[in-house]
């Protein structure tokens, strides 16, 4: 299988159909993208505050956008992630004023003062095993496990430019954990190319990104594409070893939701031979629901079934 490394001289913050790509890949080619942290690595002591290192400057940088040869409207973009390695050996955190699951934001305002900025630095280590890491803050002093994942990953949207801290049906930045190693994301295809970007590793992130800043890091991600011709999806899905699973972006987060399990209902009675009714009234009784984050323009929840309720008896 060839490959191809995309190190870019210069990251996007947009998923558009107006940009043009910086690469063009092949279905069945190994693609490596060096992606940024969500700060552009402009963060990386202690000292280093977000209100006054990044002011004025844009967040989440993208690599891309990567035009897939043979990607077409109304195609199924299949990607499949088959490795995430880090590019630094730390990770950062961040308190940002306004910003964050348990303060007031500039979406839902209060006259509480802000949480006070601090920056928290991970250092990434090696534990006993070959393949296990970790990372450690000297403060907290818990060792937190490398689970890396992609926080945003996407298409060109339709018809306008979409700041890539937003997400969407085109993907974007859903900042789900589901999209880790050994995964394959499904994604709507609306413009010639599928116009695809990738960006902003976590190295590890509980349920919702509750601060708003998970363990931002540099990553070398390894991805293969596949077009899948003439399949329309409405909105992205992920399919894991042992789950399918559908991510509804929106707010309020019940909408979300409704979204991410409306969707996983169709693909239920699209592929697997359930009616509508039978997989509404199964997904009601072994269906999962995760927060992807809580903290973003849109909330992202995934919606999943394990693989063993598609088995018919």
């Amino acid at each position: 299988m060839s490959s191809v490394e995309i190190r870019p001289q210069n990251y996007s913050h947009a998923f558009s159909p107006y940009l043009e790509p910086i690469a063009k890949v092949r279905p069945g080619e190994k693609v490596v993208f060096r992606t940024d942290d969500a700060f552009g690595s402009l963060i990386t002591s202690e000292s280093d505050l977000p209100g006054t290192v990044l002011a004025g400057k844009n967040v989440n940088p993208v690599t891309g956008p990567v035009f897939v040869e043979g990607a077409e409207p109304n195609d199924t973009l299949s990607v499949y992630i088959e490795s995430i390695e880090p590019a630094r050996d730390f990770a950062v955190s961040c308190f940002i004023s306004y910003f964050g699951g348990l303060t007031s934001t500039q979406a839902t305002r209060t006259l509480q003062e802000p949480i006070p900025e601090r920056t928290w630095i991970w250092a990434l280590a090696m534990g006993a095993g070959p393949e296990e890491k970790y990372l450690e803050n000297k403060d907290i002093r818990v060792r937190v496990p490398w689970k890396p994942f992609m926080g945003c990953i996407g298409v060109a949207p339709p018809f306008e430019a979409i700041a890539s801290t937003t997400a969407g049906p085109w993907g974007g930045n859903m900042d789900c954990p589901e999209v880790r190693p050994l995964s394959t994301v499904h994604l709507p295809v609306y413009k010639e190319g599928a116009l695809f970007s990738v960006g902003d590793c976590h190295a590890n992130q509980g349920q919702g990104e509750l601060c708003g800043v998970a363990l931002e890091i540099p990553s070398q991600v390894t991805l293969v594409f596949e077009v899948i011709k003439g399949k329309k999806i409405e909105w992205p899905r992920i399919i894991s070893d042992d789950a399918i699973m559908v991510v509804g972006s929106a707010r309020p987060m019940e909408d979300a939701a409704r979204i991410a399990y409306a969707e996983l209902v169709l693909w239920m009675e699209e592929e697997y031979g359930f009616t509508r009714w039978e997989a509404y009234e199964l997904l009601t009784q072994v269906g999962g629901l995760c927060v992807g984050n809580m903290v973003d323009p849109t909330y992202s929840l995934v919606a999943s079934v394990s693989k063993q309720y598609l088995k018919r008896s």
